[in-house]
């Protein structure tokens, strides 16, 4: 069920396995074993950015707009690509390779509220 995928995604602590595929792409190691899917047999032409997928044994955040084959489960509202990080405090990526990361699940009025004070910062 869609709690039980909530709860399984969110109940483990994630290591940065690799980046790549696109910038800010992080390949996310520990996924639950019962979350194990293959990925898509045709991929999406487009995935919106922020977008939670799973494929294989690995969870990952889309960083921007673009086609993917992972199955989408949910939404981060943290930014995982900042293409200028000169205009602010922050790198490229909020996450290196060895980083530890946690999702935690919130309600669609949190979420909304976060994806808010993201756009205006």
């Amino acid at each position: 069920s869609e709690a039980q995928v909530i709860e399984l995604h969110s109940e483990v602590e994630y290591q940065v396995a690799a980046l790549g595929f696109a910038p800010g792409f992080a390949y996310l190691s520990g996924l639950h074993e019962k979350l194990i899917t293959p990925r898509l047999e045709t991929p999406r032409k487009k995935v919106p950015a922020g977008s939670l997928g799973i494929a294989g044994a690995q969870t990952a955040v889309y960083p921007f707009a673009g086609p993917g084959g992972w199955n989408l489960i949910g939404r981060a509202a943290m930014r995982w690509f900042n293409p200028r990080p000169e205009l602010a405090s922050d790198a490229m990526t909020p996450v290196e390779v060895g980083d530890r990361v946690r999702f935690k699940p919130v309600s669609a009025e949190t979420l909304n509220a976060l994806l808010r004070c993201s756009e205006e910062n």
